[in-house]
């Protein structure tokens, strides 16, 4: 299972390379997971929308690097509150055995609020792969 934010993807490209690498190299399927907020967004209009955008994303990255890829959007009311928990309710409806997250170099705020990465490895029962 790989997190995607569609609005920064360009941040996530490690991550995306790795999650790539590591299902060519195992013959594993990959899912991308998203969260958007119920109400209109930089990226999408509405969930229907966001949920079409992602699975656009998602094979376009089974056709670029030639592995199984599948997506799931899941809706918040505040995604900026309730990622770590939609994150970790996607790790178990996706059935997921790994995690690879993209993630940032600590900074001072990590000490006051620890980073969606950090949050979702210390409470997932599965692997969590965070690159840098």
């Amino acid at each position: 299972m790989v997190p995607v934010d569609l609005t920064h993807v360009e941040h996530l490209q490690k991550a995306l390379q790795t999650a790539a690498d590591l299902a060519k190299h195992y013959g594993s399927p990959v899912t991308y997971v998203g969260v958007t907020p119920e109400t209109p967004s930089p990226v999408a209009h509405n969930p229907s929308e966001y949920a079409q955008k992602l699975e656009a994303f998602a094979q376009d990255q089974a056709s670029k690097h030639g592995h199984e890829a599948s997506s799931k959007a899941y809706t918040s009311t505040d995604p900026a509150i309730d990622i770590n928990d939609t994150l970790l309710k996607a790790v178990h409806e996706t059935r997921a055995d790994l995690v690879v997250m993209q993630s940032h170099i600590p900074n001072v705020t990590d000490y006051i609020w620890p980073s969606h990465g950090g949050s979702v490895a210390s409470h997932s029962d599965v692997s969590v792969f965070l690159v840098r």
